[in-house]
């Protein structure tokens, strides 16, 4: 079933994103964004054993930037770093059920985000191993 242009699962991430929301003290943070249509995207996380515990995403942009950030973040909590980082372009929009084609390209942040916050992550310890091995 659809809504207009969207799957009853995009309109249901669009109007009540999960994950949504500030995080204090992210243990990692990535961007993305668009500058031709608009859309930008900020993921935070907090990893614990290797794995995403906690995970929040700010987002400026249209339903589908909203829905599949949602979804992107529903996909990576709880899987350890190295799952998350095989989340793709596709897995989001496959467990979203479809998007218009004219909205891929400029709403599809998520993945892209999530990696660089993991990226990120990776580069904040290999920051403290060197502050660490410093002080020894």
């Amino acid at each position: 079933m659809h809504c207009g242009l969207f799957t009853n699962e995009v309109m249901d991430h669009f109007l009540n994103p999960r994950n949504a929301g500030e995080m204090a003290d992210p243990d990692g943070e990535g961007c993305c964004g668009d500058t031709d249509c608009g859309d930008y995207l900020i993921i935070r996380i907090k990893v614990r054993n290797k794995k995403i515990f906690d995970i929040r995403f700010l987002v400026f942009g249209c339903v589908a930037a909203i829905a599949t950030s949602s979804m992107t973040t529903e996909l990576a909590k709880g899987k350890s770093l190295e799952e998350a980082l095989k989340i793709t372009d596709e897995d989001v929009i496959h467990a979203l059920g479809g998007l218009p084609d004219n909205k891929i390209h400029c709403s599809l942040l998520g993945p892209t985000a999530l990696k660089r916050a993991i990226e990120n992550y990776y580069g904040k310890i290999e920051e403290y191993k060197k502050c660490v091995a410093y002080q020894d």
